[in-house]
């Protein structure tokens, strides 16, 4: 592993100390390409407008024609955070605007991902007359075929990426589809959906439905889009971050939905500090527990509701299940490494084990992935239309796009993969319930000739070093207050240090006391127990610990050489 610091360019550092930003901000955000202070001016009015996102506005009208007859729309979901949220959006928005709207998410260990023809008619006992994806369908040619079959229009917002066919649906919005012009093609699930909903309020706008009744505020929704949007883990571009950024606002201010609220209490998270931190690594395991372990309507209904004391119950037994997911996941991850460590040959990029669990399976190729430095896909055994399969979840380090490396695959082997779909950094597949061997084999082959020497070494990049005067609780409040996630990363800085004392402490992790020209600071090692030297350069990450009520910096080592 090697620790690198990210290169900036000096004249946009100090425009932005010019513009009044602290110098340690300014050379943070000078090394992500911001030149100036403009750029981290957030508002509504700064979004890209809904009528460059192709579909949008034949959504729109497909849309409020069906308000106007009082059809009967139905939301398919999806089973995680960004499916949820995206559900959410949908579901508050439409019935603010007078729609007459339901929601459906499919059992992912009955019927998979995406809109099935198995689902469609689960969906048509509900009597739709139109169906209306959410962070899914794009891949979902067949599903789409039976409901056009049973007489059900189809609606599809989606992010992923399609494939060669495109499904026969009355509509589709998908910032990645072919023709579509939208500048932010990283928009998760939930931001197309929050899209779509402002395209519709546009035109029924236009249609003067407004004209007796009190117009719904769609800012109100932006703490739903904040937290798909960093749970989902999509780039955060200018678009993503703005949005992010009005969600985070609404939350600090205590005007955030009652289920979000309630999933940052029950983690005893202070709403005023919240931060994209708080999003990704405690709301949206929590919302995702549901979808691993259980049902995701769980999830969804803590969000829907406006019932505090319901959000309140919806959040204490999601808390529970994510502790039962953790649980869960050490066991697993536990195997997986044991597995690693029985095997010399260092480019194995696949693990099955006949007891995992398939909710988890996502989650602990992000574990072994991050431990290996290689592309990871983790088998359990599932259950499609009646069939046993072994459903697999990968996630993958930059270098390699996952989801092209599969469709490489399944051209070289036809068949072997049964259906796949994602992104370059993750993706989903089943194959057959006999055919592990031979598709590790394939996918080994695959990864050796597509990933680049160059991406095979660890590179971490850091902002260099931080003075010693910057370790304080001012720094480190501002450095969480900002808006950090995929692409537009957590500050990490730099130093080598002096180890004066380390310990274990809770099992699994290192307690540190570091020296830095004299000064001698308190660090944290999560998650690991190999031992320092006792002179070290180290990548770290300025936070406030909180202890007895007294707050202190504390530095959150990720890595040394």
């Amino acid at each position: 592993m090697k620790i690198v610091e990210r290169a900036f360019v000096e004249s946009d550092r100090r425009a932005l100390v010019d513009a009044g930003l602290h110098p340690v901000l300014a050379r943070v955000y000078a090394g992500r390409r911001i030149r100036s202070a403009a750029e981290l001016e957030y508002g509504l009015d700064g979004l890209v407008t809904p009528q460059a996102l192709k579909g949008a506005a034949d959504a729109a009208r497909l849309l409020a024609d069906s308000i106007a007859q009082r059809k009967r729309l139905l939301i398919i979901a999806d089973y995680d955070a960004d499916g949820a949220t995206a559900c959410a959006v949908g579901v508050r928005a439409l019935r603010a605007f007078g729609a007459n709207v339901d929601y459906l998410v499919p059992d992912r260990f009955k019927l998979g991902y995406g809109l099935t023809p198995e689902l469609v008619d689960l969906a048509a006992q509900r009597k739709p007359d139109l169906l209306i994806t959410v962070d899914n369908g794009i891949a979902s040619v067949a599903g789409v075929a039976r409901a056009n079959q049973l007489g059900i229009a189809t609606l599809i917002t989606d992010h992923h990426l399609p494939g060669y066919e495109l499904p026969a649906a009355a509509c589709i919005v998908n910032p990645n589809q072919p023709g579509c012009a939208f500048p932010s093609k990283a928009l998760a699930g939930v931001g197309v959906m929050f899209y779509v909903m402002l395209a519709l309020r546009a035109e029924l706008r236009n249609r003067k439905a407004f004209e007796n009744q009190k117009e719904p505020n769609l800012a109100a929704l932006t703490d739903l889009v904040a937290l798909g949007t960093i749970a989902d883990v999509v780039p955060l571009d200018a678009n993503n971050r703005n949005l992010v950024a009005q969600g985070l606002k609404r939350l600090r201010a205590g005007r955030g939905a009652p289920g979000i609220t309630a999933l940052l209490r029950a983690a005893g998270r202070p709403l005023a500090e919240a931060s994209s931190f708080d999003l990704g690594f405690v709301a949206g395991p929590r919302l995702n527990a549901a979808g691993r372990l259980a049902d995701m309507s769980l999830g969804i209904e803590c969000l829907i509701t406006d019932d505090a004391a319901r959000a309140a119950n919806c959040a204490q037994e999601l808390d529970r299940l994510n502790r039962e997911r953790r649980n869960i996941e050490a066991a697993m991850l536990q195997q997986a490494l044991e597995a690693v460590a029985r095997i010399a040959s260092d480019d194995k990029c696949t693990f099955f084990h006949d007891d995992w669990h398939q909710g988890v399976v996502g989650i602990v190729a992000s574990r072994v992935k991050d431990r290996l430095h290689r592309p990871v896909i983790c088998f359990a055994r599932a259950e499609e239309s009646g069939a046993p399969v072994l459903r697999g979840s990968g996630r993958s380090i930059h270098g390699l796009h996952l989801r092209d490396a599969l469709d490489v695959v399944s051209k070289r082997a036809p068949g072997l993969i049964r259906r796949f779909g994602g992104h370059a950094m993750a993706a989903g597949l089943s194959i057959g319930a006999g055919d592990y061997e031979r598709f590790a084999g394939e996918f080994e082959r695959v990864v050796d000739e597509l990933l680049p020497p160059s991406a095979r070494l660890r590179v971490v990049e850091t902002d260099g070093a931080l003075d010693s005067m910057h370790f304080s609780l001012d720094v480190a409040r501002l450095l969480e207050a900002g808006i950090w996630g995929q692409g537009f990363p957590q500050p990490l800085f730099c130093d080598n240090f002096a180890v004066e004392n380390q310990r274990v402490v809770g099992e699994r992790h290192l307690k540190l006391w570091l020296v830095k020209n004299g000064r001698r600071i308190e660090a944290m090692r999560f998650g690991a127990l190999d031992p320092l030297p006792s002179q070290v350069r180290a990548a770290y990450r300025l936070s406030v610990n909180e202890f007895n009520g007294l707050k202190n910096i504390q530095l959150n080592v990720e890595h040394f050489e």
